[in-house]
């Protein structure tokens, strides 16, 4: 182009979103504790630039660190933005490994069953979002009511199974059950809506429009809270570093049992009062001594424990409560939750 070309507005956003992923970088070589979170934005941007050989650059980048902390979820997203710019095959070969490795996390079989979606992989998108939903959601979920987390995977099954126009099944009505819109499911995800968007009929239109709005406020909901209200657990370790280091704060940490079972308490009454997105955030000393030189406050100070967990969870570092069926518990104990702190006994 020209230096007396102006820039297109597509020229501009691409170029505001490469400069925002390099600024990420810089930030990320500067805090490694937090590189994986702001390495993942990065690579977003760099993906919304059409930037795409250099986001798969950062996602290899990410896979061949020593233990990274989300693997399966990496190399979702890297599969999906493969498949964006011609690769399918390796990026097929890395969904058939992701299937195989069966993550406890939703957000990979999330990713890779909307990318084989996105390319009419119909069937195999179906099959996926229901072995995610075989795996991850116990039969006591099913009953009580599936976790927020969740519900994108329900969501996403619907919407397959709408387009290859299979009756409802017992999946579909717990989806139903998550639906947070006035709109019914079935309306939201009827195929034929993309014909409405055509139409000349002023009244199809606008109930076209008020569909859209139904989804956006469901989107807005859901983004409005984009991390976990979150508990700080210290392992035990550093539990007693900290109260080596800094002896007053055995007023908020008496012993560690104690410690312990304060956790989950808080933890079910944040459930109880109607809280869904709930999670545990593990402290270490040095992060939390950097924290409060960060907020020019003392690590004494007991008001800093819950910033300090609200950080740590706005940094990616929550996981979710409770943990899933047969899973370990979240305390380090090496006991499965259920007959450990999940004990209602």
């Amino acid at each position: 182009m020209r230096p007396d070309t102006p820039a297109t507005p597509a020229e501009t956003d691409r170029a505001n979103h490469v400069a925002e992923a390099e600024r990420l970088e810089r930030t990320a070589a500067m805090y490694p504790e937090d590189a994986e979170h702001l390495l993942l934005q990065a690579a977003a941007h760099y993906e919304l630039a059409e930037a795409r050989d250099r986001a798969t650059t950062l996602y290899d980048g990410l896979l061949s660190a020593e233990a990274p902390q989300s693997p399966a979820l990496i190399r979702a997203l890297k599969a999906a933005n493969l498949w964006e710019y011609g690769h399918e095959a390796e990026a097929q070969a890395i969904i058939t490994g992701i299937r195989t490795a069966a993550p406890r996390d939703p957000a990979p079989w999330v990713i890779v069953a909307e990318s084989l979606e996105a390319h009419d992989e119909l069937e195999q998108a179906h099959e996926t979002f229901t072995e995610a939903l075989d795996l991850l959601v116990p039969s006591s979920e099913r009953e009580s009511g599936v976790p927020l987390p969740k519900h994108p995977l329900l969501l996403g099954r619907h919407r397959v199974r709408r387009m290859l126009g299979v009756e409802h099944d017992a999946w579909d009505a717990l989806a139903d059950q998550a639906n947070r819109t006035p709109v019914s499911l079935d309306e939201l995800h009827d195929p034929k809506r993309t014909w409405a968007l055509g139409s000349e009929n002023p009244a199809e239109l606008q109930a076209e429009i008020s569909r859209i709005r139904a989804e956006l406020g469901s989107y807005r909901e859901a983004l409005s809270r984009p991390f976990p209200v979150a508990v700080l657990h210290w392992p035990s370790p550093e539990y007693t570093e900290l109260l080596s280091a800094y002896p007053t704060l055995t007023s908020e940490y008496p012993s560690y049992e104690a410690h312990l079972s304060s956790t989950e308490a808080s933890l079910r009454e944040l459930t109880a009062s109607g809280t869904a997105n709930v999670g545990i955030v593990t402290g270490t000393v040095p992060s939390y001594e950097a924290f409060a030189a960060s907020e020019g406050s003392s690590p004494e100070d007991v008001s800093l424990l819950p910033q300090y967990a609200t950080t740590l969870a706005a940094r990616g570092r929550a996981v979710a409560w409770p943990p899933a069926a047969g899973a370990g518990c979240w305390c380090g104990s090496g006991n499965a939750y259920a007959s450990c702190h999940g004990d209602a006994a």
